[in-house]
């Protein structure tokens, strides 16, 4: 028996399953910047303020877009603009007709092989409200985290 992210498209997962997809991988909550001559997505070692680093998750996950304006709602809607997501992404590698990693908590059936693949940012990251400024950021670049990881 095939399972729901084989047989059903992006657009037609419940917000249950839509939301179970999400690998815990922690790097969707970096700091990025956009490169203004090339336009190109780089993202940091340094991680929003309300994310948890050692549960590599949103520490406030249902009022996030109340305290960080520009955190990103992912949705089938707009995954599609989201050229910066990292290629081992599994929303990014479904919509792109590639299946689930191994490490996937879908595929291995736990939630800690994100981790010991090493495809999570947990344990690599500073939270914003460390730095001085925010443009210091830049000091944390990572722009290997695009790559497919694990």
């Amino acid at each position: 028996m095939q399972s729901y992210w084989e047989t059903k498209t992006l657009a037609e997962m419940s917000p249950s399953e839509w939301e179970g997809l999400c690998d815990g991988c922690g790097l969707c909550c970096v700091i990025r910047f956009e490169d203004e001559d090339t336009g190109d997505v780089v993202p940091t070692r340094v991680h929003c303020k309300l994310f948890d680093s050692q549960a590599c998750s949103c520490s406030d996950y249902a009022n996030r877009k109340a305290q960080v304006p520009d955190c990103i709602k992912l949705t089938p809607g707009n995954i599609e603009a989201l050229g910066w997501m990292p290629l081992s992404c599994a929303y990014r590698r479904l919509h792109e007709g590639r299946p689930l990693a191994g490490w996937h908590h879908l595929i291995s059936g736990s939630r800690e092989t994100v981790h010991t693949a090493g495809v999570s940012v947990r344990g690599q990251t500073i939270s914003e409200l460390s730095l001085a400024q925010p443009e210091d950021a830049l000091d944390f670049e990572a722009p290997e985290w695009m790559l497919e990881r694990g």
